[in-house]
């Protein structure tokens, strides 16, 4: 696999053209964007909104992730709309109503995430793992590395507290009586519905850390059902 013929931040039609000729298949822009790719677009330095450009003064690459643009966009838009991005520093802003408009010609894809979505899926099927002692669920660590960045509460101490979603009526995995609460590991299918749900986490962000987390690999299957029956 080559990336030396794409360019740092590839069109559409570019990203499109170089994962069809990495897979032998056809790509659209919804595909892009239905495997948790990024788009972005180039803002122009703009003196009337200094909080969102900072020291940026050339402008920089604002990226499209909130659910309802880039559900707007994989139906089939005639433009991108914007309304919510992040700044300069990366921090979460939105933009002044109705926000940013900006042609589909402008979409760029960034090549690093190109080139890991085309090994993704050229990669062999994992050989399988020997069971574990806790095959259910998955640990701590790995659920913070998925969702932490995605609700705004401390979810280390949420999971600790064991308490609604987070215990054994939720997405913890019920435990033996030998085992310590340490070792508690949660179903991530049960845990990132009920983080959409009741802590109104994206579902675009969510389904992007099914697609992107090796450790979730077990449980696209049941994530992706469990969205076709939710009809999300």
């Amino acid at each position: 696999m080559s990336t030396t013929d794409l360019p740092f931040r590839a069109t559409t039609d570019e990203a499109c053209a170089w994962l069809a000729q990495q897979t032998a298949t056809p790509w659209t822009l919804a595909r892009l964007l239905e495997h948790g790719l990024t788009p972005y677009v180039w803002l122009d330095y703009d003196a009337t909104l200094p909080e969102l450009f900072g020291d940026a003064n050339g402008g920089y690459a604002a990226p499209i992730f909130f659910e309802g643009d880039i559900t707007r966009l994989a139906a089939g838009s005639a433009d991108v709309l914007i309304t919510l991005t992040k700044d300069a520093y990366g921090i979460v802003a939105r933009p002044p109503a109705p926000g940013f408009t900006r042609r589909l010609d402008e979409l760029r894809f960034q090549k690093k995430d190109l080139a890991a979505l085309a090994k993704r899926l050229l990669q062999p099927p994992a050989a399988a793992k020997p069971a574990t002692e806790s095959p259910f669920g998955i640990g701590k660590d790995d659920v913070l590395a998925a969702f932490g960045r995605l609700v705004r509460l401390d979810l280390a101490q949420a999971l600790d507290d064991a308490i609604g979603i987070f215990g054994d009526d939720g997405a913890r995995v019920k435990a033996s009586a030998r085992k310590s609460k340490r070792h508690a590991v949660w179903n991530p299918v049960t845990l990132a519905l009920g983080l959409h749900d009741v802590y109104r986490a994206p579902l675009g962000p969510l389904k992007k850390a099914f697609n992107t987390h090796e450790f979730l690999q077990a449980w696209r299957d049941d994530w992706e059902q469990s969205l076709r029956l939710l009809g999300k």
